[in-house]
């Protein structure tokens, strides 16, 4: 399974990915989780599962919902603040399941 982040810059999502690949070891899930800025995301919309975008960039949500065919889904602003990756993964995979 693998997972796109999006924020402004790609930056601030690096930390977020990091603790989300360690909660998801911890889990036993193999993932591929990539972070990227919105104009560099655009090439890996078709080699990922699922998209989640920071809070910063939640107003992109329509737009990159009609480029890719897999879940978008706007990362909570108080899991994304407190680089909560262990609950941003569950989050995400809950809506997988949905």
């Amino acid at each position: 399974m693998k997972f796109l982040l999006i924020c402004s810059a790609g930056m601030s999502t690096s930390l977020l990915v990091t603790k989300m690949k360690k909660a998801a070891e911890e889990r036993g899930l193999d993932l591929e989780i990539l972070a990227h800025s919105i104009s560099d995301a655009k090439r890996f919309y078709d080699e990922v599962d699922m998209v989640l975008l920071g809070p910063q960039v939640r107003f992109l949500k329509d737009e990159v919902s009609k480029a890719v065919n897999v879940p978008v889904q706007v990362i909570d602003m108080r899991s994304y603040g407190r680089m909560d990756g262990a609950k941003v993964l569950e989050d995400a995979l809950k809506e997988l399941q949905a």
